[in-house]
């Protein structure tokens, strides 16, 4: 998400809706919805009640870098494969090298989603990750939007279109963007301090492959055409040649940033932040780990990601707002959660990893806690599955948020609760590891 505190986010996203997957952002918000019933709160933590085995417990943390190590490994892989649709699609811009470029799109996002769970605690990926998802974005900065485009209050540079001028005006200063690099666009972010002009990163890519989508809570995404992308004869747009290059330009800065992130997990590197994650007391590295699953299940997945847009009815406030594939996005953060506490992840040659876990930590301290929070974990999946089949069948996340759908709407309240549920389960866990002040991030929302 956008690089902020939780806490300002949290205020930031329900007082100002961001551009282009909806309506406009200076109209009054919409009548809240429902918020899970109280007795879905999370519980509060445990006391400590177990003290680990260090030898085991180091296990678990280093099969968990592993984990990382294959996750980035297989999000670079998928974003290699995504440039080389993108460059496809640029030889030749048609309908369908446009289609095969958003489907490399789609697959890459399932990777880099279960990442994101290690985030939280691991500051080395939290201050590196907004220039690889921060969301959302004021598309005026990158490219030109629909005459209802409404821009973030405040932000100087909402419509400045980069794509359209060498120099863009921001308050008082310009600046030069004549040369569309990596670099420069990377150099672009929270210009002019505002933290929702995005000009890199996935959602970046997907704006520009998808552009503005313009359905509101209706069925729809974006629909930009291939032409955007044509020069010479049948071009639509404008300014093509520069929009080729943003486009090629941001999709290589994504494979940079996660090949350096792939360099900070790499076994067997002596002064890495794996190596320095390994060499630290073994609760260290199981708090991190346990702090990142509550802290996406909680703040960030039930209360950003969901609670926001689901209050607001606002299609604006959801991930993946250009593609519509918002329910892949929560069903695979949440899978993320559910990978670091079993030891598994499934990668994208279809390989299963397993090893030791959290899950056999706790349950050696107590079978309950863990055959609770394995219970919960699954029960969170189902529901964020049942979002999944209702887009499967053409109803996508963006439409269950509508004001007035009350069936869809409660498919979102009841993966909220179950992420609220979960959450007060892996504090329970924690606390039988000897972790009783785990206290993971709620952003200010309360549940």
């Amino acid at each position: 998400m956008i690089r902020m505190p939780l806490a300002t986010a949290s205020l930031l996203a329900i007082a100002i809706s961001l551009a282009g997957c909806g309506e406009g952002k200076d109209k009054a918000a919409a009548p809240q919805a429902p918020t899970p019933a109280a007795s879905t709160s999370a519980p509060a933590a445990p006391a400590a009640t177990g003290k680990i085995d260090e030898a085991a417990a180091k296990a678990v943390v280093a099969h968990y870098a592993d984990i990382v190590f294959a996750v980035y490994s297989d999000a670079e892989s998928t974003a290699k494969t995504l440039q080389t649709a993108v460059d496809a699609f640029l030889a030749k811009p048609n309908a369908d090298t446009l289609k095969a470029a958003k489907a490399a799109w789609v697959a890459a996002r399932v990777p880099y989603l279960q990442s994101e769970v290690f985030r939280f605690g691991n500051t080395i990926i939290d201050d590196w990750e907004g220039q690889v998802n921060a969301w959302p974005l004021d598309e005026g900065l990158i490219d030109y939007v629909d005459k209802s485009y409404e821009h973030a209050l405040g932000n100087p540079g909402a419509t400045a279109n980069i794509i359209a001028n060498t120099k863009v005006q921001v308050g008082e200063d310009k600046v030069d963007v004549k040369d569309i690099t990596p670099e420069k666009l990377a150099s672009l972010n929270e210009l002019g301090g505002s933290e929702a002009n995005v000009a890199t990163g996935y959602h970046a890519i997907e704006f520009l492959l998808w552009g503005q989508d313009l359905n509101g809570t209706g069925p729809g995404a974006g629909n930009r055409p291939a032409t955007d992308f044509l020069e010479g004869k049948g071009a639509t747009g404008g300014h093509n040649d520069r929009r080729r290059a943003y486009l090629k330009s941001v999709t290589q800065l994504l494979v940079n940033d996660l090949q350096e992130m792939v360099g900070n997990w790499k076994p067997n590197v002596a002064d890495n932040y794996r190596a320095t994650l390994e060499a630290e007391p073994a609760e260290t590295g199981l708090r991190k780990m346990l702090f990142g699953m509550g802290s996406l299940s909680l703040g960030e997945l039930a209360g950003e990601r969901m609670k926001v847009s689901l209050e607001a009815n606002s299609p604006e406030d959801e991930q993946d707002c250009f593609s519509d594939n918002t329910h892949n996005s929560h069903f695979y953060d949440a899978k993320g959660v559910r990978n670091v506490y079993l030891g598994e992840y499934t990668r994208v040659d279809g390989s299963k990893m397993t090893g030791a876990s959290l899950s056999s930590l706790v349950a050696k301290a107590d079978p309950a806690a863990d055959t609770a929070l394995k219970a919960d974990l699954a029960a969170t999946e189902a529901k964020l599955q049942v979002m999944v089949d209702h887009a499967n069948k053409g109803e996508h996340y963006d439409q269950l948020i509508a004001a007035g759908n009350t069936a869809g709407n409660q498919i979102v309240r009841d993966a909220i609760a179950s992420l609220v549920k979960q959450t007060g389960s892996i504090e329970a866990a924690a606390g039988k590891l000897g972790i009783s002040d785990l206290n993971p991030d709620n952003a200010d929302h309360e549940f």
